[in-house]
């Protein structure tokens, strides 16, 4: 087995808890109206498409180079005829060209074309022998010759079965003839390759990289077969599209297919289906299962995700909806206190009305935005986004545990707002943010959250993503009170063979969280009086191994959270409770502690790209009762409907928060009901999850 690690990554104090995390209460953000009025500079690039035949007497040429100049900067572009002789170019700017072609001792006249935008020009290339003192007879027979040698190896080739595979991609292609080989001159200066297309870069994710928004060039069709005796060409880097000169699908919280089943130039879907099966040894009488996103039902089979949606492209405008069904539709609204109405029983306050749970409970992500042909690439979108807090992806599929560890279960898993994806290299993504609020439809009181994220990624074994938050006034209730937060995070993969049949790849991922809330009589320390401290610390560790051709993995890992007021810690749903009633059994009061830690263990069989069998046992512990004992969280009778008030033992609400007057208004001190709250818990899970 070659060395386990590839590189020494030490210290590994890359977090940058500094940046802008640490910011007053007065920030102004300059990011992001500089980057929209950069974005105003810059319009649509006309582009225009060239294609052509290069045959000499008459016959097509096969592998032929055909090289292509600009006249204007000596931009010179190399690709090679596909097996008709033919050759295509997109997305060349507007300009002057010289085209020639060449093959072995055949050349062609090079020819002057003008490329003009949004138009298709038909250029035809005629290889004759270079020596002009050959006869035209002569020059036809030395091209039939060539013709003949070129299929007597395209014979060769169909005999050894190696022709199929590009004959069916000549087939399925929609665009006509193919590029078989596209290379940058090196002599000549950098710019952007013609057959890495910018208005393709529309499309929002691909299937083969990481989910960093990054646009996505139009994928190249497949080579020719080298002859024989000839060791095959590589294929072409694409140096322009981010992110697209590697294959990270081994990342945690990035889809691992490295296909699409369906692409048009117009629409790329995405169906998603995730159930499972749980079993809580605590064995909760009504089956809940308490403090988790990814958990909500002991005992029973659910369906946890349905989505069905895509990304659609078109001249440089996108837009993504993907919508979202089952647990998750119920689950993730709960958390969000923004957008409490009277319409909710038990609200103790709301900041408006039009009911924007049920607007948007079943919408994962929906935006519309532009593509910039900036650099490697500007986009400025607006609608709810997927947050990039806490490593770990919103959809299970693409992670590598099933129940991530609190910095990701109990910080954000959506955003309402406008992001601007700045792309200066392929390797670097600055994306700031403009949002209602840390994971609220709407904005709680007087300030919007700013933030924003650094990807990069200058190597495809290692990632670092660094998330900050700020400026917002997060707290329903509590005007004055602002929040700060950083969530940064690394990713090393430091063994790969992937076509070991043992060990085929190593990797881990590190993330670290710290924040807090200030303002209102609050404070980040607490200073002397901890009864007004409110902050958030937090890590998490996997470390996972492949096996088998990656067929299989297992993970191991766990973390830790410490959250002083508890305002990030979910609130238990004790007789119904969500983020905006609150719970008097729970009470989420500054300088109280919530200190939790937990470790799991994962393993998942992975037969095809587009699917997921795993299994996973877990374990989490806290310093105060926390998750649901055998006894349960729900009153006899059901929920009552007022989960801010204590409810008595026959199930009816005592209609006050004081115990006292509770056990008055019950009947006695015996008579007040109280959900069985255990300080630990052990599960096994198993499930299925599918994507396309």
């Amino acid at each position: 087995m070659r060395c386990l690690v590839q590189r020494v990554l030490l210290p590994v104090k890359v977090i940058f808890v500094g940046g802008i995390a640490i910011m007053k209460r007065k920030l102004s953000f300059t990011v992001v109206p500089a980057v929209l009025s950069l974005v105003t500079a810059f319009g649509q690039s006309p582009f225009g498409t060239l294609q052509g035949v290069a045959a000499a007497g008459g016959t097509p040429v096969r592998d032929a180079q055909v090289v292509i100049e600009r006249v204007q900067d000596h931009t010179v572009y190399k690709l090679t005829t596909d097996g008709n002789g033919a050759f295509i170019v997109k997305n060349l700017d507007a300009g002057r060209y010289e085209v020639s072609a060449n093959k072995g001792e055949l050349r062609s006249t090079p020819k002057d074309v003008n490329v003009l935008s949004a138009q298709t020009v038909k250029v035809d290339l005629s290889l004759g022998q270079a020596s002009e003192e050959l006869s035209p007879a002569v020059a036809k027979a030395l091209a039939a010759m060539q013709a003949r040698i070129d299929q007597l190896e395209a014979e060769l080739r169909k005999k050894n079965g190696e022709d199929q595979g590009s004959a069916q991609a000549a087939s399925q292609t929609p665009h006509g003839p193919l590029v078989a080989t596209l290379t940058k001159d090196t002599t000549q200066p950098a710019t952007l390759p013609a057959a890495l297309p910018p208005p393709d870069m529309t499309k929002a994710v691909a299937a083969n990289t990481p989910d960093t928004g990054a646009p996505v060039a139009q994928q190249s069709p497949a080579a020719s077969p080298a002859p024989q005796n000839q060791a095959p060409a590589a294929p072409a880097v694409d140096l322009q599209t981010p992110f697209a000169y590697g294959d990270f699908t081994w990342l945690n919280g990035s889809p691992r297919n490295k296909d699409v089943a369906v692409d048009t130039p117009f629409f790329t879907p995405e169906v998603r289906f995730d159930t499972h099966y749980m079993e809580d040894f605590n064995q909760p009488i009504d089956h809940t299962i308490v403090g988790a996103t990814e958990s909500f039902r002991s005992g029973e089979v659910q369906i946890e995700q349905v989505s069905v949606g895509g990304d659609f492209h078109w001249q440089n405008v996108r837009g993504r909806i993907l919508f979202m069904m089952g647990l998750f539709a119920t689950t993730t609204p709960r958390n969000d206190a923004s957008s409490a109405t009277a319409a909710y029983p038990g609200n103790t306050g709301g900041v408006g009305q039009w009911d924007l749970q049920n607007a948007y409970k079943y919408v994962s992500e929906a935006y519309g935005g532009y593509h910039f042909n900036v650099q490697h690439g500007l986009n400025v979108d607006a609608g709810i986004f997927v947050s990039y807090i806490g490593l770990f992806s919103y959809y299970n599929f693409d992670n590598w545990t099933y129940q991530p560890s609190y910095v990701s279960s109990n910080t954000p898993w959506f955003f309402n707002g406008v992001r601007v994806q700045w792309f200066p290299t392929n390797k670097l993504k600055i994306e700031p943010w403009f949002i209602n609020g840390w994971q609220s439809y709407a904005k709680y009181n007087g300030h919007p959250g700013l933030g924003g994220q650094l990807l990069w990624m200058p190597t495809e074994w290692f990632k670092l993503v660094a998330n900050q938050y700020g400026y917002g006034q997060d707290n329903l209730g509590l005007p004055h009170t602002e929040r700060i937060h950083t969530d940064d995070s690394i990713e090393v993969r430091y063994y790969n063979e992937p076509e070991s049949l043992g060990l085929s790849k190593m990797a881990f991922s590190l993330t670290a969280d710290a924040g807090c809330q200030y303002g209102g009589g609050l404070s980040c320390t607490g200073g002397r009086n901890t009864t007004q401290k409110e902050s958030f610390v937090g890590w998490m560790l996997y470390d996972r191994l492949w096996f088998h051709k990656d067929l299989m993995a297992v993970t191991l890992g766990g973390g830790e959270m410490s959250n002083w007021g508890r305002y990030l810690t979910l609130l238990p749903p004790i007789d119904g409770a969500w983020a905006s009633s609150g719970s008097v059994y729970f009470p989420e009061l500054p300088g109280q502690r919530a200190h939790m830690w937990d470790s799991t263990v994962t393993f998942q069989y992975m037969p095809k790209q587009y699917i997921t069998w795993w299994a996973e046992a877990g374990y989490r512990h806290s310093d105060i009762p926390y998750f649901a004992g055998r006894g349960g969280v729900t009153p006899p009778g059901g929920d009552n409907g007022f989960p801010q008030y204590y409810t008595c033992t026959s199930g009816a609400t005592s209609g006050t928060a004081n115990l006292a007057a509770a056990q008055a208004a019950c009947g006695g001190a015996s008579s007040v009901w109280f959900p069985d709250l255990r300080r630990s818990e052990m599960k096994l899970s198993v499930g299925v999850m599918v994507k396309f």
